[in-house]
């Protein structure tokens, strides 16, 4: 046991070290989309075949997170996050070696697998480190990685892809990841439930996935992030595309300016999300759905916008706005998910989360968003996206009635 100061230290560097692996989590989940014109190029496929080289990620994301989420209630979290690393990294790599269609689809499948062992448990192994009164910052620190993490990704594989082939972009951002997979092996693993001391790989059982169907507040919060989900996922993969067609960009210049408008907003939006959230919880036990309930309404009608104008310099300003809100609600949804789910199944509880927000959201999302736009035009067909964040807007103001019971029962 170590005494509570240096558990504070240990879990600064611990936050640290897991907001570096989340960064090349993202960047080699959105790399592929940065090069999907070059793809479609080289290998002559429909919008429909491109999309869905991200929903069959996503697709063995969703699927393999559940199994992740048991073991990793009843055994090492700190292992099995280091494992996944290992396994996306390579799988990253490989796709850089693809020679066709079957192999690079094959390759993105993997990449699934790895990220759903990290994915399940590091949100819960975080917020170990720390107090329960700094949750949402502390998980709006650990999400950066998706804004910055994503702008990077977009950022590297316009400029390696524009420069040296889509194959080169997918092994060069692939291979740092190997130099982390130790330092997260040999991580102390925090009690779980708190930040009084540091133990060692010992597990704790949990009462299964069936109580988690029966807690209101996790399922509604679920359901609000799997319509954003379902929204920011087809953005995600169809945008630097929408500039490409629409505003006549290349690649290059597209993902960069797609990609510092993703980070500059993303930055401000989550942590202004995570300390807004901390400040409205103390008031009330609303306040984190509060701030990303209000943060869809703002965030949905000037992602429409964004889609609909035809004057580019008014479209990027759109997004940048429309991005800074739909952030808002990085960290104050993740922490519900702790917030009302008990240390026993927490890993289970983030499988879950995992599981629906993809099957319901970016699974199917871009591959529904390339066919209406096989049929439609990509700019129709990005208008689906700001309902659906309508619509998660309206879940997180559902949820807000069962919360405070629901996070008493926890406490």
């Amino acid at each position: 046991m170590t005494n509570l100061s240096n558990s504070k230290k240990y879990g600064s560097y611990a936050l640290i070290l897991l907001l570096a692996v989340n960064l090349l989590n993202y960047i080699d989940r959105q790399v592929l989309y940065a090069v999907f014109p070059l793809i479609k190029s080289d290998l002559h496929l429909s919008d429909t075949a491109l999309g869905f080289l991200g929903s069959a990620f996503m697709l063995c994301y969703m699927i393999s997170a559940p199994f992740f989420g048991w073991i990793g209630d009843r055994g090492s979290r700190v292992r099995l996050a280091a494992s996944g690393l290992v396994i996306w990294s390579l799988a990253t790599a490989m796709a850089g070696f693809a020679p066709g269609y079957r192999t690079l689809l094959a390759a993105r499948t993997a990449v699934g697998i790895g990220e759903a062992s990290f994915g399940t448990v590091s949100p819960g192994l975080i917020c170990d480190y720390f107090g329960r009164e700094k949750r949402g910052r502390v998980l709006s620190w650990f999400y950066l990685a998706i804004p910055v993490g994503s702008a990077l990704g977009y950022l590297l594989g316009g400029l390696l892809g524009q420069k040296f082939g889509w194959h080169a972009a997918f092994l060069m951002v692939g291979v740092p990841g190997l130099a982390l997979a130790l330092p997260v092996w040999f991580l102390k693993e925090p009690a779980r439930g708190g930040n009084t001391e540091i133990i060692g790989d010992a597990g704790q059982s949990g009462t299964g996935y069936a109580s988690l169907f029966k807690n209101r507040s996790f399922v509604l919060n679920t359901l609000a992030m799997a319509a954003m989900t379902f929204a920011l996922g087809g953005l995600a993969q169809w945008v630097p595309s929408f500039l490409n067609r629409m505003h006549h960009l290349d690649v290059a210049r597209g993902n960069t300016l797609f990609g510092a408008i993703t980070v500059l907003a993303g930055i401000s939006g989550t942590l202004t999300g995570g300390w807004l959230g901390d400040r409205l919880q103390q008031r009330s036990a609303k306040g984190y759905l509060l701030v990303s309930g209000w943060g869809f309404i703002f965030g949905a009608p000037i992602a429409a916008y964004a889609i609909l104008t035809t004057d580019l310099s008014r479209s990027l300003a759109a997004m940048f706005l429309a991005e800074f809100f739909l952030f808002l609600n990085t960290g104050p949804l993740n922490t519900v998910i702790v917030n009302v789910t008990g240390p026993a199944v927490r890993a289970m509880a983030f499988a879950v989360n995992i599981f629906f927000i993809h099957a319901l959201g970016d699974a199917i999302s871009p591959t529904i968003l390339g066919w209406f736009s096989d049929r439609w035009g990509l700019r129709t067909a990005l208008l689906i996206t700001p309902a659906a964040i309508a619509l998660a807007a309206g879940f997180c103001f559902l949820c807000s009635r069962f919360i405070e019971a629901d996070t008493a029962r926890i406490e």
